[in-house]
């Protein structure tokens, strides 16, 4: 198939290139004419603006946002909505607020452009594992796309499948659903990352314990200078808590046993934020998931070992960079 991808940064280039190497064709842009010019390299159309994207564009269109989440999105939808036509589609792969979803689904099915919102997690890695992806929009849509989606996704791989499960639909054991219609793919990856920020942080404060565990302040022969990346390495195998999180934890520690790369300032995204949002409107406890949002505004002001984890974990699945402290 063939797609526009406008915005070509940590995710967006490699979904280009993994799209590529399973024989589809794009068309790229991005402001950062290096990153056309390099993707031109590999295979891609590059194109100077949006005009030139959807020239370059066979019939119907399908152009793919990948853009951070707020006005860089919402600015190029609304140029997009202006130059495409009845019948084509508009795939927003970023990290949205659904409820945005839901409006520009309502304001693009008026010109007859179909609204389909992705919520793809994968970070940098994405190339190389795949992304798993949450899916909403139109099924008839959804379906006439899935050759990009199943290209996009991890596939079955070496994952055991799960013991008594039945469905006629094997697209999640692939990596990616159809969650709904539009908005619910952004909404189930919102709460996707709200978890996220409470595994991460669970982590951080149990390093933390053990990174303590040597404190003058305990009797001492209470005290024990720990490893920590033995520890997390021997965790990843056979333990009950072994996952990527886990694995980005083992290779930060290996490479840096005291994390002095880090400040511990954790940044959090709009999806920490809106998990809570959502929480608070259906009236659903949290106090996980909002203590851990919290955790990281104080790490922006007093910091801890276990912060500047959290920090590490963030850049190793996405690339994220730490908020300067105030």
């Amino acid at each position: 198939m063939q797609l526009g991808i406008i915005g070509l940064g940590r995710m967006g280039g490699n979904i280009a290139r993994r799209l590529m190497l399973d024989g589809h064709q794009t068309v790229v842009y991005d402001r950062n004419t290096d990153f056309v010019s390099a993707l031109g390299k590999e295979g891609a159309s590059g194109v100077a603006d949006l005009p030139a994207l959807v020239a370059g564009l066979d019939k119907p269109r399908a152009v793919w946002v990948m853009l951070p989440a707020g006005a860089p999105t919402e600015d190029t939808i609304a140029e997009l909505s202006g130059l495409l036509e009845a019948g084509d589609v508009i795939i927003d792969g970023g990290n949205t607020f659904y409820k945005d979803d839901i409006r520009r689904g309502q304001e693009l099915a008026q010109k007859g452009i179909d609204y389909i919102d992705v919520g793809t997690s994968g970070g940098v890695w994405g190339l190389e594992r795949g992304y798993c992806m949450m899916i909403g929009g139109d099924a008839r849509v959804v379906e006439r796309l899935d050759p990009l989606f199943a290209s996009l996704a991890p596939g079955i791989g070496n994952i055991p499948r799960t013991r008594d499960r039945v469905s006629a639909d094997d697209r999640a054991e692939r990596g990616y659903i159809h969650a709904g219609p539009p908005g619910a793919g952004h909404f189930v990856k919102m709460i996707h990352n709200g978890i996220e920020y409470g595994m991460m942080q669970a982590f951080a404060e149990g390093f933390d314990i053990l990174k303590t565990k040597n404190s003058p302040s305990l009797p001492e022969d209470q005290r024990f200078d720990l490893n920590l990346a033995d520890i997390a390495e021997v965790w990843r195998r056979g333990s009950v808590v072994s996952s990527w999180l886990l694995d980005l934890t083992a290779d930060a520690l290996a490479s840096d046993p005291k994390l002095d790369g880090y400040s511990g300032a954790v940044a959090d995204s709009g999806e920490g934020r809106w998990t809570i949002e959502a929480a608070m409107e259906q009236a659903v406890p949290v106090p996980v998931l909002s203590n851990s949002l919290f955790a990281r505004f104080r790490s922006r002001q007093q910091s801890t070992y276990g912060d500047k984890l959290l920090s590490a974990m963030r850049f190793g699945f996405g690339g994220h960079v730490e908020t300067p402290k105030k």
